[in-house]
Formats: C-alpha cells, structure tokens, sequence
C-alpha cells in the first residue's frame, strides 16, 4: 500500500513537471517569433541633422545670463582649496553672512543705476537694436544668480583682508563677470537683430 501511494505521488509530480516544461515550451517559441519579428523589421537610419540659426526668428528671449564662469573657463581651473592657517582660510559663517549683505547691497545699487548706462553704451559698442528693451530680463536674471556668485566669491577670498577691502574686491569682481556677462549675451545674439545686419 505504502509503494503504491509513493507511485502514485511520483506520477502525480511527474504530471506537474511536464505541464511546467509545456508552458516554458509555449512561451520560449512566443520570444522566438517576437525576436523573429524584429530581426525581420528595417533598421531605422537617422540622417544628418542640420540646424540653420540664421534663419531663426526670435519673438521671445528665455534662458540664463551666466555672470560667473563658463564652462569654457573652467578648462585649466586648479582646485582653490587652501592650506587652514593661511590667508584665505574660511570665514565663520556670521561674518560670512553680514559681508554677503553689505556685497548684495552694492551690487543692487549698480544693476539699478549703472547697469542701464553700462547697457546702452553696449548698444552703441555692438550694435544691437533695442538693447535697452532687455535691461528689466537681465536685471532680474542677475538677481536670480547673485546670492551664489557673491558666496563662491566671498568663499574664494575668504577671511583675508579687513572687512570692507574685501566687501570692495568681491563687489569689483562681480561688476566685472556681470558687464562680460553682458556683453558676451549681445554678442550672442542672432545676427537679425544687430544694426546693419538685417537681411
């Protein structure tokens, strides 16, 4: 009684696995046909793709102005970390703070009343039409940028220097990237909208 019940149970797996090896069977022949399928579908060939820049039309200017370092610039940039002990060590994250204010302030005052005259003498400098119709766009994209450009500069000068010759340099430097900033935005304009240059 005892073998017959273990022959049983024995056909009864038996039964189970060759069920098992049908199904792997049936879905082994169903990835071959689908590989079959795809093998048998036309590569897909992307030609040259040609882009003609002069014959955009800008009706609306979107993006960033990068007033920091591009990513030209950054070919040949040696690590700025500096020895602790040394001109140049970190400052405490309060002074840090205060002097970042004091560098914002100065900043906000040029963009208002320099910054415009700066635009239209680039106007007449390059060329550009209606340079001054981008002075609010740029204005308010410098803003955007300022609290990071005014740390990574603080951070570079660190704690060298009292506090307002360091407050004037890190102000300096940053006139200076916004005005290349500028520049190099008008430069990069599409020629349409350069005087004389209309087609």
């Amino acid at each position: 009684m005892d073998i017959y019940q273990i022959i049983q149970w024995m056909q009864g797996q038996l039964q189970l696995y060759e069920q098992r090896i049908t199904a792997l069977e049936n879905s082994l022949r169903c990835a071959e046909d689908e590989i079959k399928q795809l093998k048998e579908k036309p590569p897909i060939h992307v030609g040259t793709i040609q882009y003609k820049f002069d014959q955009l039309k800008v009706e609306t200017l979107e993006g960033t102005l990068s007033i920091g370092l591009n990513p030209q610039d950054l070919q040949g940039i040696e690590d700025f970390s500096i020895p602790s002990g040394q001109p140049g060590m970190p400052l405490p994250p309060m002074e840090m703070m205060q002097r970042g204010m004091k560098v914002e302030e100065e900043i906000n005052r040029y963009i208002e009343s320099d910054l415009p005259g700066f635009i239209a003498s680039a106007e007449t400098k390059l060329g550009v039409q209606h340079a001054g119709s981008y002075l609010s766009f740029i204005q308010n994209d410098i803003k955007k940028q300022l609290p990071g450009r005014i740390e990574a500069h603080l951070r570079k000068a660190g704690a060298t220097g009292p506090d307002d010759t360091s407050i004037a340099k890190t102000a300096e430097a940053l006139k200076k990237e916004i005005e290349n900033g500028v520049l190099a935005f008008f430069n990069h304009l599409p020629a349409n909208m350069k005087e004389g240059e209309q087609q």
